[in-house]
């Protein structure tokens, strides 16, 4: 399936996860980390990367390594569990948005970073 946010520039969708923890008193340096666990991605990779066009779902196919513990992370997203998405391109983009949640509902980062 081409679901319409992979195609949505990753520096739209950086920027909305941001303001999502900004607002619950999180900041930008976590948001960085949560993404570099997921994708192995360093600092200065996402920051040059908002600086290109590169959409979403290529932010994901190109990133150095997914986390192999990324698989512990449970729970669903708008109702859906994450066990249950089949397409993984979608179930990395939604393990994503849920450590993003974890982050804004004030969890720490170790939990979150599932140390």
């Amino acid at each position: 399936m081409n679901h319409k946010i992979f195609q949505m520039p990753f520096s739209q969708i950086y920027s909305l996860l941001l303001q999502k923890v900004l607002k619950k008193g999180r900041n930008q340096e976590e948001v960085d980390t949560v993404i570099q666990w997921l994708t192995s991605y360093s600092q200065d990779q996402i920051h040059a990367m908002l600086k290109t066009p590169i959409d979403y779902k290529h932010f994901f196919l190109q990133a150095p390594s997914l986390n192999e513990k990324r698989f512990l992370i449970k729970g669903s997203i708008c109702g859906v569990k994450l066990e249950t998405i089949e397409d993984p391109m979608m179930q990395n983009i939604r393990y994503l948005d849920k450590l993003i949640d974890e982050l804004a509902k004030g969890k720490s980062l170790d939990k979150i970073l599932r140390k």
